[in-house]
């Protein structure tokens, strides 16, 4: 079947003002650290012509900063810099070379914001501190106001000067617009505040303002929060009214939507895959319900057909998808050519892309090795250069690490074999997509499989790789991914084979429970030294289950590095749920059998900030502590003189981003 009529409504045209998009996917607006000094960069028209190529319907750019006391992170675009146009023009240059329309977001992040890198006071409605900078913002002026307003239709003048097709007033999850929109942060008894009318002036302002700078030949966008979840915020039923009111202003060609607030609720805003895909749904749908303007939808979009059922619903017009198409620049272009099932599905991790960004690194994906690189070929170009004289590439492991190592080697051109010992690929990614919530992970696999068959790899499977055996294949270069093995402390008890409740049998991995090798019942004790998904999903999967478990961890929380992927606060929510219990600043120093003879493990734990000690009891304890190499095969195989190379784990274990990347290095440069 075409895929237009797989998709009609996906695929149909639409007018915002002046400007017509083929299609009604949207490259919303998103953070990618991209900026230098304040100004646009090659990997910015880079990235966005990747966009464009592959089919998205309009690009709608990061925020530019409106004025001097915006400077909330690093690399943020300095929007009221005339000196910017030139770096603009770069951008639109590049997106319109393939007939994609592109907006630029303007915006004045308020209170939300720190004084750290701009030196100036922060402004914002009133008083009131974010929970997440904790700085007291200084209560505007209506001078100040005034100042504001300026702002943005100065930086929508340059932005015009600068090519682009129109503008969107960023209104939503981090603005003062927002700010003076919800009772929560505006306290004012002015002009400006009480009622939602008096609320919503400077939004109003704003876009007169702009509309007057950009004429009539650019369209015009407002983009809104429909619910902060917050208390005293901005609800469902304001929007809706706030949206009324900018449509009655005739200057707005379109709404686009948010929900939450970027400090407070963030994880609600780039929601990982612990949230159901459409959850944010409900906002377009009222909104559309009410006015006649188009409205975009927004909610972790997965793949083309959520995104024609919400549009087929009637919830929106548009359809904002921003992970999608960082995982795959090409979303579009394959669902329109109805290669679907080629495309590299965003797994809502949030590691590289949301995660990057809250540790001030630059955006790039988990799964595609391109992203945050696109200018390192010269723009947009993705295509490798073949090899003069292809090789006989074999590749021991189909992990991550190794499928890449194998992709990439074969899109040079030479003729690749993946080697795997188990009956099916995926490695330690595929246990860890055993767990409930964590299901999405594995999407990684399938998406990684696809990529090695359309890329003519050749994949065997139970077999299991030696010096004598790979020698037989004669290749040329031999790539080792064997990952990792589980490594015990030096205070885990050695297992007596004879005794199965000796105290070292009830100890056990992490990987162990979630392969099935162990069973644990009863109280159980997870020790944490990893900080990530390892400890808080086994021990929601044993919970469960029916034991009783608590976290041990020497970090200050458990699961420290869930913060920077948004998975924290629903992590302590769903632990509260299930009863499952946190004790952090402490550390598992022996284990050892309980007295009297009874039953399970005596645990002597070390609170290290005081040194205090105590003992717990409990039946079993699952580790979740640094693993050790797995590279033996590699060892022998260099012992051997063979030309060897070694990916992933087998190097040192980390995460998942780190073995795909190199394993795209290597399988590159063979």
């Amino acid at each position: 079947m075409p895929t237009v009529a797989r998709y009609p409504r996906l695929f149909s045209p639409l007018r915002l003002g002046p400007v017509t998009v083929e299609n009604r996917v949207v490259f919303s607006a998103h953070l990618t650290n991209y900026a230098e000094d304040g100004h646009a960069t090659d990997q910015h028209a880079a990235y966005y012509e990747a966009r464009a190529a592959g089919g998205a319907g309009l690009i709608i750019t990061e925020e530019h900063s409106v004025h001097p006391t915006d400077w909330p992170y690093e690399k943020l675009i300095h929007g009221f810099s005339p000196s910017v146009i030139p770096g603009y023009r770069q951008i639109t240059d590049a997106v319109h070379a393939h007939g994609t329309p592109i907006f630029a977001q303007i915006n004045h992040n308020g209170g939300q914001a720190s004084s750290m890198y701009s030196r100036l006071p922060v402004w914002a409605p009133s008083s009131v501190p974010d929970p997440l900078f904790r700085e007291v913002p200084k209560e505007l002026e209506v001078r100040e106001i005034a100042e504001i307003v300026a702002g943005y239709a100065l930086v929508a003048g340059h932005c015009r000067q600068g090519g682009f097709d129109g503008i969107e007033l960023q209104c939503s999850h981090s603005s003062i617009v927002r700010g003076f929109l919800s009772l929560a942060t505006n306290h004012r008894t002015d002009d400006y505040g009480g009622t939602l009318a008096r609320r919503a002036r400077l939004l109003l302002e704003i876009v007169a303002a702009v509309r007057e700078t950009i004429g009539r030949d650019l369209a015009l966008g407002v983009r809104l929060c429909g619910d902060e979840l917050i208390e005293h915020g901005t609800t469902i039923d304001d929007a809706v009214e706030v949206a009324r009111m900018v449509e009655a202003t005739g200057q707005v060609d379109y709404v686009n939507t948010s929900i939450g607030v970027a400090t407070a609720t963030l994880y609600m805003i780039e929601a990982s895959m612990h949230v159901p895909p459409g959850y944010a749904m409900f906002i377009p749908s009222a909104i559309r319900k009410a006015i006649s303007l188009p409205v975009v939808g927004v909610g972790r979009f997965k793949d083309p057909l959520q995104a024609e059922r919400a549009l087929d619903a009637g919830h929106c017009d548009l359809v904002g998808v921003v992970r999608g198409q960082i995982a795959d620049a090409d979303f579009v272009a394959k669902a329109r050519s109805g290669h679907v099932d080629d495309t590299r599905l965003c797994l809502s991790c949030n590691q590289e892309c949301v995660g990057r960004m809250g540790l001030n690194r630059w955006l790039g994906c988990i799964e595609n090795p391109r992203t945050g690189r696109e200018a390192e070929r010269g723009r947009w170009a993705s295509a490798v250069a073949l090899v003069d004289r292809p090789q006989r590439v074999v590749v021991v492991g189909a992990g991550p690490a190794g499928m890449q190592a194998a992709i990439a080697a074969a899109n040079r051109g030479h003729r690749v074999t993946v080697i795997e010992r188990d009956p099916v690929p995926g490695g330690q990614v595929r246990l860890a997509a055993t767990v409930a919530n964590r299901a999405e992970l594995g999407d990684v696999i399938r998406n990684q499989v696809t990529e090695c068959r359309r890329a003519g790899v050749t994949m065997r499977y139970g077999e299991e790789a030696s010096v004598d055996s790979l020698r037989a294949l004669r290749p040329d270069v031999v790539v080792v991914a064997t990952g990792s093995v589980p490594e015990r402390p030096w205070w885990v008890p050695q297992v007596d084979p004879s005794l199965a409740e000796a105290p070292g049998a009830l100890v056990v991995d992490v990987t162990d429970v979630l392969a099935g090798r162990a069973a644990p019942t009863g109280r159980v004790a997870v020790f944490d030294e990893l900080g990530f998904h390892q400890a808080t999903s086994v021990a929601e999967l044993l919970a469960d289950r029916g034991c009783a478990v608590e976290v041990i961890t020497p970090g200050m929380v458990v699961g420290q590095d869930l913060g920077i992927t948004l998975d924290l606060e629903q992590w302590w929510m769903r632990a509260s749920a299930k009863g499952i219990a946190q004790t952090t600043d402490t550390l598992v120093m022996g284990a050892g059998p309980c007295a009297d003879g009874r039953p399970g493990l005596a645990l002597q734990l070390v609170h290290h900030p005081t040194g205090g000690s105590e003992l717990r009891e409990v039946d079993w304890l699952v580790l979740c502590v640094p693993a050790a190499p797995a590279d033996g095969l590699w060892r022998a195989c260099r012992d051997a003189g063979i030309r060897v190379e070694r990916v992933g784990d087998c190097v040192a274990p980390r995460r998942i981003h780190a073995a795909v990347v190199e394993g795209q290095r290597v399988g590159e440069r063979l």
